[in-house]
């Protein structure tokens, strides 16, 4: 079976120069995939940082930078541009810049963008935060202040009136693993290396300042081609190891029926492969949680669909939480993973496996274990057991299909739905907005080498848009299907301009029911009605005739058939873009049994004091 499904697996990313990115699969993160070649000498105005900067990012497996210009990283974009293999591509705005990088890392394993000082960089931030949340490596390079301006007491632009230049560095502390504000030649190449491969090995954004002045000064440490180096790969204490698999497999093998879960860390972990191995070797049912759909493959006989509590795959809850042992790889339990904190799960029957921990029951717990590690050595020692998977069978019902639609009736969300699972292929990706959309799409079956990619842990509405255009730009073998509700589209909506001006030929429905929908069924008021916007009229206008796109609004089946016949027909080189009129008040049962469930837990009152 095909494991490399998504990112999480992926393949090894060829660079322009022949050498190889970090590929997903790698224990650790080869930048050269043959022994290294003598250095090439560079002339002085080739052995320049900005130089540096761009071949590294190249090197890595970065082939598209996502920019906004502003004056202080002018310089610096301009030997991003110079680079061979690397592409500039301008945005809208820094947000949805962030959100690309975002969606590229998905699906290249790394991303990067490019803004400038401060109006940049706070721009950004929320985009960031996102991809630090969901563990995805964005290298975030902000042009900085004159080095001479440093330490001076001179006011500057783009400030907010104080001579202090660190505000920009003090606010992404918190959301990048490692922080690096460039000044001087003399460790720049220090700081370039350590910060880009500090993002692969942690698997988090940083954010990397470069003082204008500097991209273009040639330095003897830039003198040669940057040699590919190589990132040490994690190991298990042997010892730990050994004991956590000798416990697990005591504690699993004493079950009856016990399951597998899989969680979105699985991609931090590299694990997706190993996941499947232990399957195979268990005979385990297997679910995975609602954000590490699309992580592991969905084709094969013992998935049993998403755990997600009260809304999970019909089946798939009453199967994981009757077993007596349940093993996690690599979850995240928040308030929206878990239902309002309404799963019915207990401590004592879990095995929860993190990127480096593993924790039994109650305990014991083993630190220093590498998930992908430890999950190759249990499927060597597991019994197989398939009680949990043939029980699942026995009480399995196929899924009804909506009732048919009587001719022009008004369209209703589920029927959508119907079809856009008839649209997927494994050359096909689906992206799905904050909003109804997880739901809806949550209840897609992916063929084999679909891609999925939502944002659960962070929720930023409007997301999808950026996300879209960096996942299309990064995974250019697929056609991307995304799902986006008329509210988060207005957060986002200028980069379907940067969509057609990099010939993407993604499928946007626009699902047009007035509002914020899952705001709605969480606490509704006024302030969840939204104005109604001409949403083909907008992209037709962004279109301006420059570039190939095609628009439709459709209002029944019979218009939404021929408009997805047009968009994998006779439009299928296009940026496609279906409005969906949908009534306001037509939800996915499980956002209304989840959005009851989320506002009992955020209208829980303080406790005694």
């Amino acid at each position: 079976m095909d494991t490399h499904i998504g990112s999480v697996d992926g393949p090894a990313l060829a660079a322009a120069n022949g050498t190889v990115g970090c590929p997903a699969s790698a224990p650790g993160c080869p930048m050269a995939s043959t022994p290294a070649q003598p250095a090439a000498t560079l002339t002085a105005g080739e052995a320049s940082l900005g130089r540096h900067l761009a071949r590294r990012l190249v090197q890595v497996g970065v082939g598209d930078v996502f920019a906004v210009p502003g004056d202080f990283n002018l310089t610096l974009l301009d030997h991003l541009i110079a680079e061979p293999g690397l592409r500039l591509v301008g945005c809208c705005n820094e947000l949805n810049a962030g959100y690309a990088a975002d969606g590229y890392a998905r699906a290249r394993g790394v991303g990067a963008c490019a803004v400038t000082f401060t109006v940049g960089g706070l721009s950004v931030l929320n985009a960031i935060a996102g991809a630090y949340s969901e563990n995805l490596p964005v290298i975030c390079i902000a042009g900085g202040p004159n080095s001479n301006d440093y330490g001076t007491n001179r006011i500057l632009h783009h400030t907010i009136g104080l001579p202090d230049f660190s505000q920009e560095l003090r606010c992404f502390q918190t959301v990048t693993c490692h922080q690096a504000v460039v000044t001087n030649l003399d460790d720049a190449h220090e700081q370039i290396d350590t910060a880009i491969a500090t993002a692969l090995r942690e698997s988090k954004p940083v954010y990397l300042s470069i003082s204008c002045n500097l991209p273009g000064l040639p330095h003897p440490t830039f003198s040669r081609d940057p040699v590919p180096f190589f990132l040490s790969p994690r190991m298990s204490n042997k010892m730990g190891l050994e004991a956590a698999v000798e416990a697990t497999v005591e504690f699993l093998n004493k079950a009856v029926k016990p399951v597998i879960v899989g969680g979105p860390k699985l991609r931090v972990a590299k694990a997706g492969k190993a996941f499947v191995d232990l399957v195979d070797a268990s005979g385990y049912a297997y679910a995975v949680m609602p954000s590490a759909k699309g992580l592991v493959p969905e084709t094969h006989p013992h998935f049993i669909g998403t755990y997600w509590g009260a809304v999970s795959t019909a089946f798939c809850a009453e199967i994981v939480e009757s077993a007596d042992a349940y093993l996690f790889a690599g979850p995240i339990f928040n308030d929206y993973s878990s239902v309002g904190y309404s799963f019915l799960l207990k401590k004592d029957k879990a095995i929860i496996v993190q990127p480096e921990r593993v924790i039994v029951g109650n305990g014991p717990a083993f630190g220093c274990v590498m998930m992908k590690e430890f999950l190759s050595e249990l499927a060597k020692r597991v019994k197989k057991n398939t009680t949990a998977y043939e029980n699942y069978k026995r009480i399995f019902v196929p899924e009804g299909q909506p009732p048919d639609s009587e001719p022009n009736e008004p369209l209703r969300v589920n029927v959508l739905f119907k079809h856009v699972q008839r649209m997927l292929t494994g050359d096909s990706a689906v992206i799905a907005e904050t909003g109804d959309s997880w739901f809806n799409c949550q209840k897609l079956k992916l063929p084999e080498g679909c891609g999925y990619e939502f944002q659960m842990q962070y929720g930023s509405i409007g997301w999808s848009v950026g996300a879209l255009l960096g996942y299309a730009q990064g995974a250019n073998n697929k056609r991307v299907i995304a799902c986006i509700g008329d509210g988060s589209f207005q957060v986002t909506a200028q980069d379907v301009s940067t969509m057609l001006r990099c010939q993407q030929n993604s499928i946007i429905f626009l699902i047009n029911n007035g509002g914020y929908t899952i705001e709605v069924e969480i606490h509704d008021g006024p302030y969840n009605v939204i104005k109604n916007w001409n949403y083909t009229g907008l992209v037709d206008a962004i279109h301006n005739g420059e570039g190939k796109c095609w628009t439709s609004k459709v209002k029944c089946e019979e218009e939404l058939t021929a408009a997805i016949e047009t968009a994998l027909g006779e439009k299928e080189d296009c940026l496609c873009f279906i409005e969906v009129i949908a009534h306001k008040d037509d939800t996915s049962k499980e956002l209304l049994e989840w959005g009851s469930r989320v506002s009992a837990a955020n209208s829980r009152p303080p406790n005694p004091q």
